[in-house]
């Protein structure tokens, strides 16, 4: 890896101190990874302050876009890391006072739930805070996903609208408002040839042969919803807007604002030649492009990729979109139609989109592989489980592991395989409501703190796993109280992370699944010595030694099943 940093842990602290130095209407917020609007202390009184932020990586956004008319404070985290919610609260409390405070958020889970809490806790101390959420990706359109469509460059397009209402004096309420109107008639879609590289990983947070693209992709290096071969400029031009225009959000809005974002390593040349098409492309279907803008407005690191993003427009909102603003990173340049007089109008390649929901990589294979065949272990040992719970609880395990299967596997389709994080969120959602008891809310919040992890991942490997997991022990103590030794499914799942995370470096990923999946039902047995601490076989005492806890059974059988179905053929 060549870049230009010092140390990796080092880059986004040097990176707001070369900001605030190079944007002097920026200014750092002393003792936080944030900058604010260097006029901060006045304009606060004068007009709703309008703050944004997420992981550092996507410059220039978000400092970029600090100054009058956009962003009074911008709130960085860590590469493709939400901010913490302390930074969040500190920057409202430093920019909004009387007016209030509108956050504008992309819809990522980290970023929801730290800029969430700062807005509950400025609240408590009587600002007025409200929040717009940024859903802008339609690859994903009509998938049955927990966390809703990501937020993607189209966030830019509500800063300057939001940024630009706040500035003629638009009431709090108005705002919010005004920016959740302008998120519905807001379409985003992205593609890219190769990964961005993290400084802090030192590689690629994914692979693409020669010749194939990823298509529908994050703004954090997560997979897209199909891999497919490289097409040519303006056949994939088609291809991104032809997603764009599906959803039916410009049915009968006709006029667009047009951005065309390099997601980081793509040139002003080829950015250029997608603008081009895309101007004949829509005026061919009789929109009214009033503007087009082409540059680099929110990155993904040095990742080879461009994104597309549609804003339907008004009167008005034109309005706010040409207003003025002092931010560094906006093109204030651009304030007339473009010209379609020598753009060659084509027709439409009518290149299609995979299905949402489908496995479309490899990933997406082995999760769908994986999860049928723990159901399916799940389903042969029903009958195990229900005696073994009969003897040591209130009999009704196996039954439930055995609705929980059947309904994983029907609602299998609709789960984002493609995206492991995503995948699992939907996995415990399932679990959490099909399950009940007390095995409901365990599965749940495993699986969903798993996907929470994993989502803050670029490169997502065998250690990264074994981390997610390690976290989703502690959320299983955290939430019921258990410890392993306490004679439950801690006892067969604690031996397996630690096994997996002795071995990950030692052994081949076959081998040392397996010796973590040993070590799992080794611990799964052992139960049948310990004296229960939890649950309804605490009642029973000394009356279960002699037999294994039911549910670390049930974990051991879905953790070899899964982990088999890994390197089946």
């Amino acid at each position: 890896m060549k870049k230009f940093i010092n140390h990796p842990e080092d880059v986004v602290e040097e990176m707001l101190q070369g900001l605030a130095l190079l944007h002097p209407g920026s200014a750092r917020l002393p003792g936080h990874k944030a900058l604010i609007r260097a006029d901060a202390a006045q304009a606060r009184t004068q007009q709703v302050a309008i703050l944004s932020g997420g992981g550092s990586g996507h410059e220039p956004a978000h400092a970029g876009y600090i100054g009058a008319g956009m962003l009074s404070a911008a709130v960085a985290g860590e590469v493709f890391t939400s901010p913490s919610s302390d930074t969040v609260y500190a920057a409202i409390h430093a920019v909004a006072a009387k007016p209030g405070a509108l956050l504008v958020v992309k819809n990522y889970t980290g970023d929801r739930l730290n800029f969430g809490l700062a807005a509950e806790m400025a609240r408590a101390e009587g600002i007025a805070v409200e929040i717009v959420v940024v859903d802008d990706d339609v690859a994903l359109q009509g998938a049955d996903r927990a966390t809703g469509a990501r937020g993607l460059a189209g966030t830019v397009l509500i800063h300057k609208v939001v940024g630009a209402a706040a500035a003629d004096g638009k009431s709090l309420a108005e705002l919010a408002a005004i920016g959740k109107a302008a998120v519905a008639s807001l379409a985003t879609m992205g593609v890219s040839f190769s990964a961005g590289t993290s400084p802090a990983v030192g590689r690629p947070s994914f692979e693409l042969g020669e010749h194939e693209m990823e298509l529908g992709l994050g703004i954090h290096g997560e997979p897209g919803v199909r891999r497919m071969q490289v097409q040519p400029a303006d056949q994939l031009t088609e291809t991104l807007l032809n997603g764009i225009l599906r959803p039916g959000k410009f049915a009968d809005q006709k006029r667009v604002a047009v951005l065309v974002n390099n997601l980081g390593a793509t040139t002003e040349m080829e950015l250029a030649i997608v603008a081009r098409h895309t101007l004949s492309f829509l005026a061919a279907r009789e929109f009214t492009v009033e503007r087009i803008y082409a540059g680099t407005f929110l990155s993904s690191l040095d990742m080879a990729g461009i994104s597309i993003s549609l804003l339907a427009l008004d009167d008005e909102r034109l309005r706010w979109i040409d207003a003025a603003t002092t931010a560094p990173a906006w093109p204030n340049v651009t304030r007339q139609p473009p010209r379609l007089a020598d753009a060659h109008i084509a027709a439409p390649a009518g290149a299609k989109v995979g299905s949402p929901g489908a496995a479309q990589t490899e990933v997406g294979r082995k999760t769908q592989q994986a999860m049928n065949a723990a159901c399916n272990a799940l389903l042969a040992a029903e009958d195990e489980l229900t005696e073994l719970d009969r003897v040591t609880g209130d009999g009704d395990l196996g039954i439930s592991m055995a609705r929980a299967a059947r309904a994983v596997q029907s609602a299998m389709a609709s789960y984002p395989v493609d995206d492991s994080a995503a995948a699992l969120q939907a996995l415990g959602h399932t679990l959490r409501l099909e399950l009940g008891g007390s095995s409901g809310p365990l599965y749940g919040v495993l699986f969903l703190r798993c996907a929470s992890v994993l989502a803050r991942t670029h490169a997502i490997g065998l250690a990264q796993w074994s981390e997610a997991l390690s976290q989703g022990c502690q959320a299983l103590s955290e939430l019921g109280g258990a410890k392993p030794g306490d004679r439950t499914m801690l006892d067969a799942l604690d031996p397996f992370v630690k096994t997996l995370q002795q071995e990950v470096d030692v052994k081949s990923t076959q081998e040392a699944l397996l010796a973590a999946v040993a070590a799992g039902e080794h611990g799964a047995d052992a139960t049948a010595h310990m004296k229960p601490a939890l649950g309804r076989s605490s009642y029973l005492g000394e009356r279960v030694l002699g037999y294994p806890d039911p549910g670390a059974k049930a974990i051991s059988v879905c953790l070899r099943a899964a982990c088999q179905a890994l390197f089946a053929r």
